[in-house]
Parts: C-alpha cells; structure tokens; sequence
C-alpha cells in the first residue's frame, strides 16, 4: 500500500504479529480512578489544559524527530478510515510516535515505510548534512570567527537549518513558536484553577517561558518545578538530549575539539520534548523520600570526591524533590516506545543553567509502568536460568528501590562539565553511573536501617535477572541497555556472578559490595577523565555479547518477546 508515494514496508501479517503478541499494553489512569476522584474540581478542570497541552507538544516532537512524521501520520489518519493495513500502520506509528525507530531487539531500526529512514541529526539538523559537511562548516565559522552562532548550533535548544553555504540555528520558541503560543496558553488556563499556589506559580513561569528566547525563564521555571514536593497533581516538561546523535561528533574531530576548548564552548545534544500529567501518590512518595535523607552521605563516600565538585552540596538541605505519581499522559519524547518506557526520571539535567546555577532536581516515578509484569514469564526465568537458592530472593518491589537509587545517582559525582567532554560516549557511562551508584550504595540504607539485610540481597537477585540477563545484544543508542551490558560482563569476570553446571545463576553476596564499590571508582575515573577515548576503551572492554549472554538471550527468546509497547489513555 502507498501512502503520500511511500510504500508501507510491512505486511498486514506483520502488522498483526507486531500489534498483537509482540505488543506489551500500559494503562493510565481512568477517570474511576480513586485518586482522580478525590481530586478538587478546580484541579480536575486543569487537567483538561494540561492534557491538551501535551498533545501539542507530541506534535513539536514529531517534528524534531523526523521531517516526514506529520505528513505521514495525518496521512495514514486519513486512509485508516478506509484501509485496514493504513490503520495497523498507524498503530504502529503511535507505539514508535514517528515514522521509524528502534524496537530493542532488532540491529535495523522498525521502518514503517521503504523508502523513509531516520537520520543521525534526526530533524535537529538538515537530513542532508553529513558529519563531513558539518565539521567543516564549522571549522569555516570558526575561520571566520563566528563564536556566537557555533555556541548557539552546539546548543540543547536549537533547531539547525541552512543559510546559503552554511547553516544557522534557531531557537525553539522561534521555530516552534505557533506550538509554544498554544501550550502557553493551555498553561495559563491552567494556571487559574489549580488549588496548589506554588504549582500554579510554575505552570505560569513554564508558559512564559515558552513564548520567548530567554534561558533564564527556563531557568526560573526549573527551579520551581524542582521545588514541587507536596502538591495533587503531577506536570513535566521534559527536556532530555538522547535522540541527536550529530552535536556530540564534533568532539571526536580533534581540531574542532581544541577550537571548542579554546573558546570554553560547551557541546550539548539538542533536547527531544515530551509532557508527563499524572496526580501524585502520596503513599508511594513516602518510600521515595525515606531515601533521600541520606543523599549527602552518600555523597561523602563517592569516590575520587577530591578531584571534583560534588552535586549534592554538603551545607544545606539537599535540593531534591521525589514524587510517586499515578500518570495520566505521557507524549512527546516519552511517548517514542522505542525499546521500552521510562519508568522514572531525575531533571532537570545537569546541562540546565538552573542546575549550574544551584536550583534543585526533581525525580518523577512511573507508577503505571513500573507495575506492568508478567509473573507467569518471570517464573519460568527463575526456574531455569537462575539457582534455586535465590528464587527467594526475586522481588519486583526490589526493582524499585534499584530505580530510586538509580535516580537519585544521577545527583551524585561530577556535573555536566564531565559528563558532556565524552561526547557521544556520555550517555552511557552516565547512566551506567546511576545504575553502579544504586548498587554499590545500597549496603548504606542497610546500615542506617531504611532497609535489611534480606531486601537487599532482593536488590541484588532482583537486579541482575530483570536488568541484566539482556533479550538482546546492546545496541550504542541505548545507553541503558549497553550499561546493563557493561555491569553483566564486569560481575562475570570479578566473579560476583556465575553459573552453575546446570547453567544457572549463582551470587556471591560476599564479594558483592566489594567489587561494585570498585566498578564505581573505576566509572567515575572515566567521567573524571574528560577523555571520549576513555570512555570508548572502557565500553569496547566490557561491552561483550559473550557466550553466557547468548544462551540467556535465547531462552528468553524462546518466551515470546513484547518489544513493541501502547500507551493506552483515558482522558
């Protein structure tokens, strides 16, 4: 079937595997919720704002993502009327949210169409602008000593075109600006019926910050929103950088490098938007916020603490707000179900100027995503890839607490100075850092009893069957699988982990503690470093689809995978 003149690359028969067996189901909330029955009316009116923002911001992702996604899906609307394969392609759309994407498993993106691929620049950048070209229309500006516009092209918040021979970047609430004018508005509206005044406050600083070309808005807007702890309802603006793969290249250029360090200009990956609403669980926050009275502790015990500036400041409350919450929407950049769904997030990053300026971050858990599981699939793992000594051990609510240390480690070590020096390397060792930090902090909620010996030998097992054992080989664009790769690979060879002669798992609680502690000194070496090089010696030596990695894979396999995913919505 064709559609605008593509050719939907997939099969009916396809479609129907992809959207039927193949496809893992996530429900929101409804309006019988109890949570959103309890809610005040005013706050219930601002939902309907606050979702109908959302859904535009979906539109300015889609729009980031790939130049062909809104032609395309009005397009398969359209014919989906009609056309039984336009409605399955469209289905398959919504779990991607654009054209093309990632499922997890496959090496090859999923592409609905033949002829339509996804670039390296995404749509940040021209689609015909190769690294090569790129590189040297910098080194041009540079030549020409244009330092002002370089910063603003290697900046998180511009959309890059060209301009004659060259190019040029334009800000968000330049090129987004019909979009931004709705949502900002949609804000303000909400803005005037919420019954919390300090999230009222922040959803009036958010739309103003939307609608003109001041970092320092944004700045006031995330400090606000990272102060949000006890209020009813939940609202993000994501900005996360994972999808622009061309800015970070410009530092594996070794001339281009040295001219960046020369004019102190600052690399950062052009940021992918998305809209999280939910209402917070009050229940679920108070597991969250027993942890975060010992964030400055676990500060002192970071390793190499000397050779850099800590996050967390030692004088001082920690400026960290943790919130369950039970979510409504999810669109724009958490919505592109490509391999998988957030299930929580600490923001704003350290790139933001409110966090070079000392504001605080805020992490956000996915109730409705983390409590999707199939027990049936997670005992038949157990009992045969795992000893049978350790199935006790097994405990979904222990993923939870890895995740709640996994968050709050991403407010622990070196800021953004160290992290974006990697380049295209920083997302993975940065997110293997939070998953190390977790692990190798644990043993320090045992000694100050929030919680025992039992839950944390959960943490572990829990950790390495549901985290570890991969379906497939780490692909680079998932920085968390290719950490998950790394952390396997170093247990195996410091024996921590191994298998027994019926090939199935055995931990060393021994040695445990141990050897993560000295992973953890080793990752925030590398971060230290500053070093791409490093960064890649360090991945390339524990990044191994070995033998061990292969047979779990197949097993797991053999269990019928869900690699693609539905967020289904109610309001």
């Amino acid at each position: 079937m064709i559609i605008n003149g593509h050719r939907i690359a997939l099969t009916e028969q396809d479609l129907n595997k992809m959207l039927g067996e193949e496809t893992q189901v996530f429900n929101l909330i409804s309006p019988e919720f109890e949570g959103y029955k309890k809610l005040k009316k005013g706050d219930k009116d601002a939902l309907v704002f606050l979702v109908k923002a959302a859904k535009i911001i979906n539109d300015v992702s889609l729009k980031q993502d790939h130049p062909l996604n809104m032609e395309l899906k009005k397009a398969l609307e359209e014919a989906a009327k009609n056309n039984n394969i336009a409605a399955k392609a469209l289905e398959l759309f919504n779990s991607l949210n654009g054209v093309e994407g990632s499922n997890g498993i496959d090496k090859e993106p999923v592409k609905i169409f033949e002829d339509v691929n996804g670039y390296i620049g995404r749509n940040f950048y021209p689609i015909d602008l190769s690294v090569e070209e790129f590189h040297e229309i910098l080194a041009e500006m540079f030549n020409e000593n244009k330092i002002a516009e370089i910063r603003k092209i290697l900046s998180a918040r511009t959309m890059v075109r060209r301009d004659g021979n060259g190019i040029k970047a334009i800000d968000y609430t330049e090129y987004f600006k019909d979009e931004f004018a709705k949502i900002a508005l949609a804000l303000d509206k909400a803005s005037n019926l919420v019954t919390n005044d300090n999230f009222a406050e922040y959803l009036d600083l958010q739309a103003k910050a939307l609608l003109k070309n001041d970092e320092k808005l944004d700045m006031l807007a995330d400090m606000k929103w990272a102060e949000l702890q006890y209020t009813d309802l939940e609202f993000t603006l994501s900005r996360e950088n994972y999808d622009d793969g061309m800015t970070p290249t410009v530092l594996e250029n070794k001339s281009l490098k040295k001219l960046i360090e020369e004019h102190n200009i600052e690399v950062v990956s052009k940021d992918m938007l998305g809209i999280r609403v939910g209402i917070v669980n009050k229940k679920g926050t108070e597991l969250i916020l027993r942890f975060k009275d010992y964030m400055k502790e676990l500060a002192k015990l970071m390793p190499l603490s000397d050779k850099y500036e800590q996050l967390v400041a030692q004088n001082g409350d920690v400026k960290q707000a943790m919130v369950d919450a039970d979510l409504i929407e999810l669109k724009g950049d958490y919505a592109q179900c490509r391999g998988g769904i957030t299930t929580a997030q600490n923001l704003p990053n350290n790139d933001k100027l409110s966090v070079k300026k000392g504001g605080g971050r805020r992490n956000v858990y996915h109730r409705q995503i983390r409590m999707a599981s199939d027990a049936e699939k997670r005992k038949k793992i157990l009992e045969n890839l795992v000893s049978a000594e350790l199935h006790k051990y097994y405990n979904d609510e222990a993923d939870h607490l890895f995740v709640i240390g996994h968050e709050n480690g991403h407010s622990l070590g070196p800021d953004s100075s160290y992290q974006n020096a990697l380049g295209k390397y920083k997302h993975i060792i940065e997110e293997h850092k939070a998953d190390v930090i977790s692990i190798a902090m644990m043993p320090e909620y045992v000694n100050s009893r929030v919680i025992d010996e039992k839950t944390l030998k959960e943490v572990y097992v829990t950790w390495v069957v549901k985290r570890l054992f991969l379906v497939a080989e780490a692909k680079f664009d998932h920085p968390h699988r290719m950490a998950d790769s790394i952390q396997f690979n170093y247990l195996f060879e410091n024996k921590v982990i191994s298998f027994d002669k019926e090939a199935k798992l055995i931990v060393n609680f021994d040695v445990f503690d141990k050897v993560m502690k000295r992973l953890l000194h080793d990752t925030i070496e590398v971060q230290i470093s500053k070093s791409p090089e490093k960064a890649k010696e360090f991945i390339d030596k524990y990044v191994i689809w070995g033998k061990e990695s292969v047979r779990i894979s197949k097993f797991l396999k053999s269990l019928g995978l869900k690699p693609y995913k539905k967020i289904r919505t109610y309001f």
